[in-house]
């Protein structure tokens, strides 16, 4: 495989705006309030007078060893040779949901079908979109304070490492790493 691609998020920049979010469902045509491809987290630390929010724009964590490519049944999602992103092939997709249970970050959402059941729906890195590999995905682009960052895995690692971030833990191992805003 080529290099691993991923994202770096530095959580010290990322002020809640949800421009990520909604640059995310417009580009993908996505109905408000059905599936978000990307979330901003809020974590809150301590208690009165001294608390800490932390806000950390996420999404599928595209894996180096992705639980819900070895579990779908179907093979309607797989990893790409070329960057390493989980990608989805929708003409295959049941909407057994069995990505979402083997999933341990809880990424794959589910659009409701017409006629009834639902279909499968995460991040691609907007490769749906026809996004050039030296291009980067919507949410990148959109940041106004350029907490979101998307690239090789080393140059993540980097990155984070400047700002004391680290690679997000999990036995499928994410392709994202995250620095915190210092106390």
């Amino acid at each position: 495989m080529a290099e691993q691609y991923g994202f770096f998020v530095d959580s010290s920049r990322c002020v809640k705006c949800w421009a990520c979010e909604v640059a995310c469902q417009q580009w993908h045509e996505i109905k408000a309030a059905t599936v978000h491809r990307r979330v901003v987290r809020e974590d809150t630390e301590g208690s009165f007078p001294n608390v800490t929010r932390t806000f950390t724009s996420l999404s599928c964590m595209h894996c180096e060893n992705p639980a819900c490519v070895e579990i779908c049944p179907q093979g309607a999602l797989y990893k790409r040779e070329e960057d390493g992103l989980v990608v989805q092939d929708k003409s295959k997709c049941i909407g057994c949901k069995t990505c979402g249970t083997a999933c341990p970050f809880g990424v794959p959402d589910y659009l409701e079908v017409e006629g009834g059941g639902f279909l499968m729906d995460k991040c691609d890195g907007c490769l749906s979109l026809g996004r050039a590999a030296d291009e980067t995905p919507r949410c990148v682009n959109t940041c106004p304070t350029k907490a979101l960052h998307f690239g090789k895995l080393a140059d993540m690692e980097a990155m984070a490492a400047e700002k004391g971030g680290s690679r997000l833990e999990g036995e499928t191992t994410p392709s994202v790493f995250v620095a915190r805003r210092q106390h």
